[in-house]
């Protein structure tokens, strides 16, 4: 059963904040509908993993964060580079592998980046972002500045021992650094309570003495409450932050699983607590926006998602040759003049 967790803080949130929320989410909803659908025509090849019913966990996010500050991810992750402002355009063309894609057609659905947008991914690897996170904080804490980098992960990956790695070290040496678990209640298809002792997972940051909180990640008010307290603690050199996001996916691990290890009414349960209907009755209740301005905002995402889609139908496939650039970066050490 969906376990509600909330926070004690109360805070006020502008009209402004509302509606970038609502149409933060919505366009992150309505691609990953869009994509299923083309991964169904085969469109799209390969892994497909969507972000459906967890979008608040980046937008109440990015309500605090900067463009300067970082994020890496796993795999399911076309709504992380959305929230950061990576256009449609190239997320989609990425989708289908096309050159015009943010990382030229190569890496796909898993493999997402944009070094213009402080996105770095996008990683196959079960945990594997993990400790690249950790070093890209060092990054910044070695340079002086006030960027903070967020690392997200699912509930899976906190099983692997980079994770407890990178955990010690970013303690250690206080890196601006937030961890978070995207408890989506599912590892594949396996659920918390059959693989850890310990179902809340915030608790696993008692090892390090990192402060850390578990969270209700199907709103977006206790999410941005949570990366301030998070964020204010990076950037004063206070060092890291594990959040345990408590949200859920709609759909299955991946577009080949049909999610028959759980039960219709633990579906309804959480989409109940939709994120994207939370907010919007918000805006409803304080007349925010009238039904026409709703409507405009519904229209402009239907177009930026059409577009999207138009956009990589017309683009070229990578050519052979291409498969030999990126693989090395060309820089001016002297022992590489020869």
């Amino acid at each position: 059963m969906a376990k509600k967790t909330t926070s004690t803080k109360k805070t006020n949130f502008s009209k402004e904040t509302y509606l970038k929320w609502y149409e933060s989410m919505l366009l992150m909803r309505k691609f990953e509908e869009k994509a299923g659908q083309l991964y169904i025509q085969q469109k799209i090849r390969g892994f497909c993993h969507l972000y459906i019913g967890q979008e608040a966990l980046v937008a109440g996010a990015m309500s605090v964060l900067t463009d300067d500050d970082n994020m890496i991810t796993a795999y399911r992750d076309h709504a992380h580079p959305i929230a950061k402002g990576v256009h449609p355009n190239a997320i989609m063309a990425e989708l289908y592998g096309k050159v015009t894609g943010c990382s030229k057609g190569k890496g796909g659905s898993m493999h997402m980046f944009d070094k213009e947008k402080n996105f770095f991914g996008g990683h196959g690897i079960v945990g594997g972002q993990v400790p690249l996170g950790a070093g890209i904080a060092f990054a910044d804490k070695y340079k002086g500045n006030k960027n903070v980098t967020v690392c997200y992960m699912g509930d899976g990956a906190v099983r692997q021992g980079a994770f407890h790695e990178a955990l010690n070290m970013a303690m250690l040496w206080k890196l601006p650094v937030i961890f978070v678990i995207e408890n989506n209640q599912y590892a594949m298809g396996t659920s918390v309570e059959r693989t850890s002792n310990v179902t809340d997972l915030n608790k696993l940051a008692l090892a390090f003495d990192m402060p850390n909180e578990q969270v209700n990640g199907m709103a977006c008010e206790p999410v941005h409450e949570a990366f301030e307290r998070a964020v204010e603690r990076a950037r004063n050199g206070e060092g890291p932050t594990l959040l345990e996001m408590r949200t859920y996916r709609y759909k299955g691990h991946s577009m080949s699983d049909p999610a028959k290890y759980r039960t219709k009414e633990e579906l309804e349960e959480y989409k109940s607590m939709d994120p994207i209907e939370n907010a919007l009755a918000v805006i409803k209740d304080k007349k925010f926006a009238t039904e026409e301005q709703l409507k405009e905002i519904q229209d402009r995402v239907k177009a930026q998602v059409k577009e999207s889609v138009d956009f990589s139908e017309e683009s070229e496939f990578p050519k052979a040759e291409d498969l030999y650039k990126d693989v090395y970066v060309q820089e001016d050490y002297p022992f590489l003049r020869d």
